[in-house]
């Protein structure tokens, strides 16, 4: 059974950790993620370097909608570049899959505001052009990263730890004496359909695979705690791809056996099949270095002895 991770690590130094994950995650390699690095290697603001054509900066309420870049929307763009340089150099060898995660237009619609304050959730069109910029910034990516690493392929992850709170109308406004209304699942669905070839990853309390599925994404990342089994059984009859998210990594490092009975707790009623991955829930940027290590080496045992179920 196949192991990977979201991608989100601790510490600043991205050749470290890359040749980390290289070790440890040789057939789907996540490309690291360190916010500890500061503004712009923040997941909002690393999404938002990939967009061109829409400038963004750094207010004290967080990222901002404005008519050219801010230091920090710049510097995010440079992280990039140093970044697939980095990932051009080391990966010359690596014949496995590196997988790439961005957030999603609803996640960064809930968190970016617009020039004249509020999210961009408040404004149909701005979400819209966001989601539209996003789409175009991620092919420019995948175009880059077929250029500098053509003999590895690209799996994409698309995070969207906001978009069950966007659903349910759960997103504060700038006052915080209301919430701002609703998206309808249409609309979700639609913002969606251009990502849908990614790993939809969301680590929320809430119902979105319905959703999910709605927009024709065949793969998710779920947090096992925070998912029905009935939910997870029928996206795995409908012959869609899931990561279990089995490693709760807002707890203290978890053993071999106690990721195995998380695993089992699902496969028992959803069977064992090669649908299936493990992973961490979220991220591991709170962890410190040796633990994470630690741990990926704890899923790997987990992931073959979950594997051995299936006789």
């Amino acid at each position: 059974m196949r192991i990977t991770a979201t991608g989100s690590l601790p510490g600043e130094d991205f050749r470290g950790s890359l040749k980390a994950m290289a070790e440890a995650l040789p057939e789907l390699l996540p490309l690291p993620e360190l916010p500890a690095r500061g503004v712009g290697a923040d997941m909002v603001g690393r999404a938002l370097g990939l967009i061109d054509g829409l400038a963004f900066d750094v207010q004290p309420s967080g990222w901002r909608l404005t008519d050219h870049s801010g230091a920090e929307h710049r510097r995010a763009r440079s992280l990039w570049r140093r970044d697939l340089d980095d990932a051009e150099e080391l990966l010359q060898d690596f014949d496995g899959v590196l997988k790439v995660a961005v957030a999603g237009p609803w996640t960064l619609s809930a968190l970016v505001e617009r020039p004249a304050g509020d999210k961009l959730l408040a404004d149909h069109g701005a979400r819209r052009e966001l989601a539209q910029a996003l789409h175009a910034g991620v092919q420019e990516l995948g175009t880059t990263l077929a250029r500098r690493l053509p003999h590895v392929p690209v799996q994409w992850q698309l995070d969207e730890p906001g978009v069950v709170a966007v659903r349910q109308g759960r997103i504060p406004t700038a006052s915080g004496f209301s919430k701002h209304r609703a998206v309808h699942d249409p609309e979700i669905a639609e913002a969606w359909k251009p990502f849908t070839e990614a790993v939809l990853h969301c680590c929320a309390d809430g119902e979105w695979l319905d959703i999910a599925a709605t927009s024709g994404f065949r793969s998710a990342h779920v947090d096992a705690r925070l998912t029905e089994i009935d939910a997870i059984g029928r996206w795995l009859d409908e012959g869609r791809g899931l990561v279990l998210g089995v490693v709760d990594t807002t707890a203290p490092r978890q053993g071999a056996d106690r990721i195995v009975d998380n695993t089992r707790r699902i496969t028992r009623e959803v069977g064992v099949s090669d649908a299936l991955s493990l992973a961490p829930a979220c991220g591991f940027a709170s962890w410190k270095p040796a633990d994470v290590l630690w741990q990926l080496d704890q899923l790997r045992t987990a992931a073959d002895l979950v594997d051995q179920d299936r006789g």
